[in-house]
């Protein structure tokens, strides 16, 4: 990866020289930000005059335009005397995480007298006192002290900044193995780490760098400190390990061996509430956390997966560099990655993203199951499959086709599988979230409650023998109809995971952006689809998917199938919860007038809630002795 040398200090300090001798020691192109000032600038420093923040500011953004550039095509070393830090945020500006910064610091007295006893170079006292006052000495720099030779300066920026790691990846599972050898194929010099355990886990992170070349320039360990110290400040560490405690024993295994402004990664399926307390918690000492959504399982994350990092921006945009390259792409080649918000944000819609995958899940299964009752076969099931694609293609429906064709022996592997459904506690969170703001995800609830009573195997085997159904006589409805009814509910599992990120936006002050969170969906991740691509661009339109005249035409067209295919399914036994769910939440949602006037009455018979009336417009609260 190309990267920005910044060679800082007040005047006199040596960045000329130092800055020359790294580009000639590193062979790259060398700049001397003074050589860019305009005429106006050189006539005032030339008078004894300092410059004020006006002359600098297209000063600035030259010597940014040039980093821009220089950098597209090579690393550089550019020299200035960025003594603000909004000087130095000027001049990385959109290129931070690929800029490094090396601050060459000494007192007054030493750079005076070496200015005084340089040929040809004087400065008025006056003119550098001024320079160190309005000095700010940057957190997130390289120190190093002018009184050493510059062959040991040289020695020092090169062990730190070319020959350490960028990039630390904590937590060799199965993901973590995938974005490490992501990141090693995209050109960053990374350092991975896995725990060490007698007997159980022993140099799992040594072996894995031997299994691939990509990694060959990596650096592997299992002892936590010499992997921190193996890494550029601020060090940028991504955690890839278990959500819950395990994170937070992490953090406290960590933090002995951090400095300010370091930045921690969590890109578990990690709770957003937490997120938002480690935040806080590292806030204090600190230290950034951003919680980092990842979706697209192994392969995604080995190829390029939808990535939702969510929390202190600034921090981000020293990380952005790193996971916008090894995200997936969109369709105009735009990264699948994007700063989500503040707080916990990105393990937030990460979250939905879940809740959401759950339901189109259950919906693949629900009419793989009204296939197989009318008749078809697995190799039957994965053709219509196939033919649906080109008006509903999705990821999850690629799979679950390539799932029916699968055989073991003469017979189907599908029909092997136990038919408990797992879950690792997402769909739940997402469940409770949308209760907690009062959004109705019913078809995510209705699909979670699919998977826990799934797993009372035992019991519906029993209760099969009591109250065995009827058996399916042949279902009164065709293949295309079962498409309808799968693309109506596929619309309203999107409208309510949407809702629910909506308001969340709202109540938490956030401000989400639906369209761009619809756009990161659209490659690398479990939910990417053709109707996805599609809100990408409703979304720029309107936060209500139900409004929107492109898919207001759709609802009206797929409406009728799907009412008739739920309730042939009501009549023979099959079941489809979230294919019912789904319409029943839509007569509910377009029902003028709702039995909810029964529902507030009775609240205020037994517990004088009291009711507003609809023949009075003024608001008021009333109460009625109702016996």
């Amino acid at each position: 990866m190309n990267r920005l040398i910044y060679i800082m200090g007040v005047s006199g300090c040596g960045k000329t020289t130092i800055g020359k001798l790294l580009a000639q020691e590193l062979n790259i192109p060398f700049f001397d930000g003074d050589d860019f000032h305009p005429e106006s600038n050189i006539a005032k420093m030339s008078s004894g005059q300092p410059l004020n923040d006006d002359d600098r500011q297209g000063w600035l953004d030259t010597l940014n335009n040039l980093a821009k550039k220089q950098i597209q095509e090579t690393s550089c070393v550019i020299v200035c005397s960025a003594l603000k830090q909004k000087y130095r945020d000027h001049l990385s500006r959109d290129i931070e995480s690929k800029t490094k910064w090396v601050y060459l610091s000494g007192s007054f007295q030493q750079i005076l007298e070496r200015i005084y006893s340089r040929a040809n170079h004087f400065m008025p006292s006056e003119l550098l006192k001024s320079q160190f006052d309005i000095l700010e000495e940057p957190k997130d720099a390289l120190q190093v002290d002018i009184s050493l030779t510059p062959e040991d300066i040289i020695k020092i920026i090169k062990s730190e900044l070319m020959e350490t790691s960028e990039f630390g990846l904590f937590g060799l599972g199965v993901m973590g193995k995938s974005l490490s050898r992501n990141l090693a194929r995209n050109g960053f010099k990374i350092s991975i780490f896995n725990r060490h355990v007698d007997g159980v886990e022993v140099n799992i992170a040594k072996n894995f760098k031997a299994q691939f070349p990509e990694l060959s320039n990596a650096s592997a360990f299992d002892d936590i400190s010499a992997f921190v110290n193996s890494l550029q400040q601020p060090r940028k560490i991504m955690l890839m390990v278990n959500a819950g405690k395990t994170i937070d024993f992490v953090i406290d295994d960590l933090l002995p061996h951090l400095s300010e402004n370091d930045i921690l990664v969590d890109g578990g399926n990690s709770n957003y509430k937490k997120t938002k307390e480690r935040i806080a918690y590292l806030k204090a000492k600190n230290i950034h956390f951003i919680g980092t959504g990842i979706s697209g399982g192994e392969e995604g994350a080995l190829k390029g997966p939808s990535i939702m990092p969510g929390g202190d921006k600034a921090a981000y945009k020293l990380v952005q560099a790193y996971l916008e390259t090894i995200s997936a792409k969109d369709r105009n080649g735009l990264p699948c990655c994007t700063y989500v918000g503040p707080e916990g944000s990105g393990h937030f819609i990460k979250m939905v993203h879940n809740g959401i995958e759950y339901v189109e899940m259950q919906l693949l299964a629900e009419i793989s199951t009204i296939m197989e009752a009318s008749g078809k076969n697995p190799d039957e099931i994965a053709a219509i499959l196939d033919s649906w694609k080109e008006n509903a293609n999705s990821y999850l429906l690629d799979i679950t086709a390539s799932i029916f064709r699968k055989k073991e022996g003469e017979d189907w592997l599908v029909k092997k599988v136990l038919d408990k459904a797992g879950n690792k506690g997402t769909g739940n969170w997402t469940t409770i979230a949308s209760a907690e703001l009062g959004v109705p995800g019913t078809l995510i609830a209705s699909a979670l409650f699919s998977r826990y009573i799934s797993f009372y195997k035992e019991e519906r085997l029993l209760l099969n023998k009591t109250f065995k159904g009827v058996k399916s006589s042949k279902l009164n409805i065709s293949t295309n109809e079962i498409l309808e009814a799968y693309q109506f509910a596929r619309i309203i599992n999107h409208y309510q995971g949407f809702k629910i990120i909506a308001e969340a936006s709202r109540s938490y002050s956030w401000n989400l952006n639906l369209s761009e969170i619809s756009r990161i969906w659209t490659s690398g991740c479990i939910i990417k689809s053709t109707l996805m691509r599609d809100l990408v661009e409703i979304f720029m339109e309107t936060s209500n998917l139900l409004t929107h005249p492109r898919l207001i035409k759709k609802i009206k067209k797929y409406r009728p199938s799907a009412k008739k295919v739920v309730s042939q399914c009501l009549l023979n036994d099959i079941t489809t919860p979230a294919l019912s769910e789904s319409t029943q939440f839509f007569n509910g949602i377009t029902t003028a007038y709702s039995s909810a006037n029964i529902i507030q009455a009775q609240r205020d018979y037994f517990g004088a809630h009291t009711y507003k009336r609809l023949d009075d417009d003024s608001g008021k609260n009333h109460h009625t002795i109702w016996d």
